[in-house]
Formats: structure tokens, C-alpha cells, sequence
């Protein structure tokens, strides 16, 4: 039997609402390397060794074996739905059509409701599962405020309906968000973003923080097991640092748990997936915290060390994947 972490003592981060949630979850994307069942009995795992928070998409794939692992735990009386907190994403392809593709994530994990649920990218362009790095779909066209507010809009209406109780956003920019910000009736509780060691993303960040939107950070160990495609010789390995080798022998750790230290101290959700070491990523946020000196010099690792691109997304026109994270501070058309 796994170890369990008590729920109670995983510290907390305060949504815009006033509700407090975890400062850590548990995603689920197997990133093409675990399958649907592999993932699913991590799933079953983090549940009964402590885990409350869950980070799911459509896109992955697996909503439905995940959704078996909810209901077996809530029917065991491990968990009840309202501990839970559940978030998803509708995927590129579902823009128009958002009611129905939340109506099958809640159907597919049976949860009754979404706590939140992101827009997973910020335009409908839609690539194939598996597809190869240099793919392009013809009809993939730039960022619209219009399509997004559009999309948005649904989500709005979502929450009025009770589906949802959060809108969430993710992969967007300080120009995008710039533009749909003064547009939105309900505003975003939380936006999730590639956030580690080597890739801080602290203008925007800090940009979340004074708009109140909570940052939830994907990707927070530099994640070695991503894509191959999503690998360039360029990539920088945030736990091969020697600052974070050092650190992580200070504290007779492996550099993974200092990068979730890190973050949970800078004041983030994390959602690392693991399939095996998802005891010890909770724990560590529960206990031997880092000094102001450490998270000082984890401050000095910023590489612009971007690992999800996004390159599937470009449309006809666009110079290369820059063009989708608007880096010259105007949105790229």
C-alpha cells in the first residue's frame, strides 16, 4: 500500500473566488509514451495515497479509464465527488462546439461537473494524434478575437448551466490576453502555462498575478518523457543544472522535488505526471521547504527554455513557431 498524504496537510493556493484548492495535481497526459490504462492506474494510485486535484483534456485520450477510477473510488467511499477538483480542456477541434465536447468530458469521467475547464489552445487549429512535428493543416489560421471570445462565450454559458465552475484558459500570451481580458463577463480563474526552472515566463506570470488569475503550471520538471517531437537539440534538462544538482543534494532529493518545491513556493498549481513517483512529488511540498537563497539561485536558471513549442499549430504564412507566442509584444497575424 502506498503511503498516504493526508489531504489536509497539502498547503493551498486561493483561487480569485476565495476558495482554496491544492497547490498540486496530477496531470495525465502519458505525452504518446504511457498508454490510456497505464495512466488511469496512476490515477487510482494518487487517489488513495492523498491526491485531490486532477488535470485532464479530451485530447489525451483517456477520460474515459480515468472517469472508471473516479466512480470505483467515490463508490469505495475513498473520496467524495465534492473533495475532488476536476479539471479539463476542450480541444481544437471543439471550438464551436463546446457544450458537446464538455458534455462527453463529464460524461467520459463521470463527475457530474467540471470544476474547471480551459480552452487548451487559443485558435481551432487542429492537428491528427501522433501527427509528426513538421504536419500543417491547410485550414489553421492565426489568433482571432473574435473566434476566441466566441469560444469563451460558450464557456460562460457553461457556468450559468452549472456544467463548470471555473473557466480556465492556457497557452495564451500578455498580447492575447490583453485583447480578451476587458471582453470576458466571467473572468478566468486560472491559466495554465509551461512553467520550470529554465523556463520562468515571469512577465507573464507576474501578469496573471496582478490580473488575479492563478497560475497553473504544466510541464514543471522540464519533462523528459515529452514528445519526440517536441525535442530539439536546443532543449536545456532543468534537473541535469548544476544548480539544481546541488541543491537536490542539500536536501538528499532528487532535482525533480526541488523543481516542485520551487514551484509550489513561488506560488503556482503544479500538475507533474508520474506514473511512479507520485507519492513523492505530493510529499514535498509538505515539508522541508527551500530557503530564500535556494529559490534565489533557481531564479538565475531562466534559459528561454520553451519545450512545447506548438510548431502543429502554425498557419500558412507564419515564419516559424515564435510567431504563435507573440514575443515582440503584438499579436502575430
Amino acid at each position: 500500500m502506498a503511503e498516504f498524504i493526508d489531504p489536509a496537510i497539502v498547503p493551498k493556493v486561493t483561487l480569485p473566488s476565495g476558495e482554496e484548492v491544492p497547490c498540486m495535481g496530477m496531470g495525465t497526459f502519458g505525452s504518446d509514451r504511457v498508454s490510456a490504462e497505464d495512466v488511469s492506474a496512476a490515477v487510482a494510485g494518487a487517489l488513495r495515497s492523498g491526491y485531490r486535484m486532477f488535470d485532464c483534456a479530451a485530447c489525451y485520450g483517456n477520460e474515459h479509464q480515468i472517469g472508471e477510477v473516479f466512480k470505483a473510488a467515490i463508490d469505495e467511499g475513498v473520496v467524495e465527488r465534492k473533495d475532488l477538483f476536476i479539471m479539463t480542456k476542450v480541444w481544437n477541434d471543439m471550438h464551436r462546439k463546446v457544450e458537446e465536447a464538455c458534455t462527453k468530458s463529464i460524461q467520459d469521467l463521470q463527475c457530474d461537473y467540471v470544476d474547471l475547464y480551459f480552452i487548451h489552445w487559443p485558435f481551432p487549429n487542429y492537428h491528427a494524434p501522433f501527427c509528426d512535428v513538421d504536419s500543417r493543416n491547410p485550414d489553421s489560421r492565426p489568433f482571432s478575437v473574435e473566434e476566441f471570445m466566441d469560444t469563451y462565450r460558450q464557456c460562460e454559458e457553461l457556468v450559468e448551466k452549472g456544467k463548470i465552475r471555473y473557466i480556465g484558459i492556457s497557452n495564451m500570451t500578455i498580447p492575447k490576453l490583453e485583447a480578451v481580458l476587458p471582453l470576458m463577463k466571467i473572468k478566468p480563474a486560472a491559466c495554465e502555462l509551461e512553467l520550470h526552472p529554465c523556463f520562468q515566463q515571469q512577465e507573464q506570470y507576474d501578469y496573471l498575478v496582478a490580473h488575479n488569475i492563478q497560475p497553473v503550471g504544466y510541464m514543471p520538471l522540464g519533462s523528459p518523457r515529452r514528445p519526440e517531437r517536441d525535442i530539439c537539440p536546443e532543449d536545456v534538462a532543468d534537473m541535469q543544472t548544476p544548480e539544481m544538482q546541488e541543491i537536490a543534494k542539500a536536501h538528499g532529493v532528487h532535482p525533480a522535488l526541488i523543481a516542485l518545491k520551487w514551484a509550489h513556493q513561488r506560488g503556482e498549481i503544479s500538475i507533474p505526471f508520474s506514473v511512479h513517483n507520485y507519492v513523492s512529488n505530493l510529499k514535498c511540498v509538505t515539508e522541508d521547504p527551500l530557503t530564500d537563497e535556494e529559490m534565489a539561485k533557481i531564479g538565475t536558471l531562466e534559459k528561454g527554455n520553451r519545450l512545447v513549442k506548438g510548431q502543429v499549430f502554425l498557419w500558412e504564412g507564419a515564419k516559424d513557431w515564435h510567431d504563435l507566442w507573440d514575443e515582440e509584444g503584438f499579436i502575430v497575424k
